[in-house]
């Protein structure tokens, strides 16, 4: 099978975590016979640095040709710190996703039992977590009118929602939960926003149409609150832009690591794939970054592909990497690996090079090889 992938490293970590996963993609495409061909794109600080634009066309229309985008890191300082810059890194993303109309962002949540240890949460509260978060990503408050009155005084930020926004994500919701534990809530704030209550209507209205799935509803203060005292009530997710934003990074730190979690963008035609954590800038260039993250959206983007048994195998080697204790300087600051070198661990496990259980006393610090 060929496909055409789209890859935009990004800024900070982005470019050496992305290097990894396209190092396991080519491994699974020689194990299984398949063919990718890579073509790379500027987006991000690196953009506006190289064209003065932070999203430039011909990265749209490269996407706009693949059959899938893996996407690193976006973000840098300067512009961090610099509340006044006209340009900024994060106008490419959301640009980007406005383009290819990518309304739905799916963020899987599950914890690896070798390290609920590092976990803010105790084990007894986080073992077996397994939910996702549907998050609406080209609406609400980010996407509205925003105005700053001439005497820097008052500023507006509009939230807007239409019945076809909420309904099509929703719909992706009901039918992922109907696959899972037929178990869907609705994060809003019903009680003050009138967009929350719009959302609200519409779910309760859809609910007929899935009449194997239960649903029930939390405002979002109280799912914040609940995510951490009891994250195993959940099963699927569904939010609005801002709401889903916050929760779902609150929601990465169960894990015990935000370098662990993956992201799928999706919509009505190519869809990205990207780790959940920043450009983390002070790790760049170290070989120290976490490449989990970026490798389990590979797995996604397999799976998107209709590679479910590839994606299977991408998953199978990242839980022996971790259950060894094969891990980077996040995980452990003393015992830890470098970036690269697990790369190549999972990329040998998938070749079969790797038996069933590892010795930590023959992998060297950039070399994978086990006896």
């Amino acid at each position: 099978m060929k496909k055409k992938i789209t890859v935009i490293e990004g800024d900070g970590i982005g470019p050496e975590v992305t290097k990894q996963s396209i190092h396991i993609l080519n491994a699974i495409a020689k194990f299984y016979k398949h063919e990718f061909e890579y073509t790379y794109c500027l987006m991000g600080a690196v953009a506006i640095d190289k064209t003065g634009d932070p999203l430039p066309n011909e990265t749209i229309e490269s996407c706009l040709e693949s059959d899938a985008i893996l996407f690193g890191a976006i973000g840098h300082p300067k512009y961090d710190n610099d509340p006044n810059a006209k340009v900024r890194p994060e106008q490419g993303l959301l640009k980007l996703r406005k383009s290819l109309q990518l309304y739905a962002n799916i963020r899987p949540v599950t914890t690896y039992s070798s390290l609920h240890h590092l976990s803010p949460l105790k084990t007894k509260n986080i073992k077996d977590v397994d939910f996702v978060i549907y998050r609406e990503l080209t609406g609400g408050i980010y996407f509205g009118k925003k105005e700053l009155s001439e005497d820097g005084t008052q500023a507006l930020d509009e939230c807007t929602y239409t019945v076809e926004e909420i309904e099509r994500i929703s719909h992706l919701a009901f039918q992922a939960a109907q696959q899972r534990k037929k178990h869907l809530t609705l994060v809003d704030k019903a009680n003050v926003l009138e967009t929350s209550r719009l959302w609200r209507k519409v779910v309760q209205a859809m609910c007929a149409q899935y009449p194997d799935v239960t649903v029930d509803y939390l405002f979002v203060d109280n799912a914040a609150m609940q995510i951490i005292v009891n994250p195993k009530q959940f099963d699927v997710i569904l939010t609005e832009n801002m709401f889903g934003d916050i929760i779902s990074d609150e929601a990465s730190v169960i894990s015990g690591s935000l370098g662990l979690l993956p992201s799928a963008s999706i919509g009505k035609g190519a869809a990205l794939f990207e780790p959940i954590h920043g450009s983390y800038p002070q790790a760049a260039g170290k070989d120290i970054a976490n490449p989990m993250g970026s490798i389990l959206s590979a797995a996604m983007l397999l799976d998107h592909l209709k590679m479910k048994d590839e994606a299977a195998l991408v998953r199978q080697a990242v839980e022996w990497t971790l259950s060894n204790g094969f891990v980077t300087k996040d995980i452990d600051n003393v015992n830890f690996y470098f970036t690269s070198t697990l790369g190549e661990l999972i990329c040998d496990y998938i070749s079969g090079n790797v038996p069933g259980a590892g010795k930590k006393e023959n992998i060297e610090l950039r070399k994978s090889t086990i006896i």
